[in-house]
């Protein structure tokens, strides 16, 4: 019997390597006429955005300070007078998720004005003798965002927001924002970084937001609809001289062996945490700083 608790005691205990699965999900584009391009996404328990492959979670050590940034929604801008702004970049680590890139104004000078890129590209204006294209999306983390169509007299074409799982697409009095990505990181399917539809600029019933919390426009003449906060979303497009909508603000979820209790040295990140089975899984949704394992 002796022998037995000795060697029980002598037994090395197994402590599962800091293994973290992440998702990774950028500020949402403003909009202007053109819809806001939603936020890249990158993930390891999902096909990351734009198409691209599942990433490989870190596996990072204790007592030691990993980054953690929230990018925030982007501005809205005037439809017909100024572009919308990107979003901001999420950040994870090493792991960087780019800002949706913003919706186009019309030029009001009889040509077209393309989409700004971002991590999901932004929706082309309306108006022009000249095809302007949407603004590209980053690889591996969402698709370009919808061109000003072919439309060139009232009423016109205007591209919406690009999306983590899909292009914007291209409409006349309004375009549908290009749809996101559904992530189960948590245990429930919750569908993140969908485009801002584009505006119904001079008639029209307007569009859809994608799935994930794009924003909409409204029938011909309104203001665009913001995104949704924490998912990355894109505004929604505005008609004539109204007020595009703004970006969704981003969020980080990480997912990790319950053995170990995360903490936030020197503040500054709104996190909060719950369980899964074995594993934490917490979510981060405001701020920037720093986060720590223990």
């Amino acid at each position: 019997m002796i022998a037995n608790i000795v060697a029980s005691i002598l037994t090395p205990i197994f402590v599962p390597p800091l293994k973290v699965d992440y998702l990774v999900v950028a500020g949402g584009a403003g909009a202007a006429s053109g819809g806001g391009g939603a936020g890249g996404l990158r993930s390891t328990v999902i096909n990351t955005g734009g198409g691209g492959t599942l990433e490989t979670a870190l596996t990072l050590s204790t007592a030691t300070n990993y980054t953690v940034t929230i990018g925030g929604g982007g501005a809205g801008g005037i439809a017909n007078i100024a572009r919308g702004t990107n979003g901001s970049n999420s950040v994870f680590s090493t792991i960087t998720s780019t800002g949706g890139g913003a919706g186009a104004p019309t030029s009001g000078a009889g040509s077209g004005t393309a989409g700004s890129n971002g991590g999901s590209g932004g929706g082309a204006a309306v108006e022009g003798a000249v095809n302007s294209a949407g603004g590209t999306g980053t690889a591996n983390q969402g698709y370009a965002g919808g061109d000003n169509g072919s439309n060139r007299s009232s009423p016109y074409s205007v591209g919406a927001g690009g999306g983590a799982g899909a292009i914007g697409s291209t409409g006349v009095g309004g375009a549908n924002g290009g749809n996101g990505v559904a992530v189960s990181i948590t245990g429930s399917s919750v569908t993140y970084a969908g485009g801002g539809a584009g505006g119904a600029f001079d008639a029209g019933a307007g569009g859809t937001g994608g799935t994930g919390g794009g924003g909409g426009s409204g029938a011909f003449p309104s203001a665009g609809t913001s995104g949704t906060a924490n998912t990355g979303g894109g505004g929604g497009g505005a008609s004539v001289s109204t007020s595009g909508g703004s970006g969704g603000s981003g969020i980080v979820i990480l997912k990790y062996p319950n053995i170990y209790t995360i903490s936030n040295p020197g503040g500054g990140l709104t996190l909060s945490t719950s369980s899964s089975g074995s594993d934490s899984i917490t979510s981060v949704t405001a701020g920037t700083g720093n986060v720590s394992w223990a």
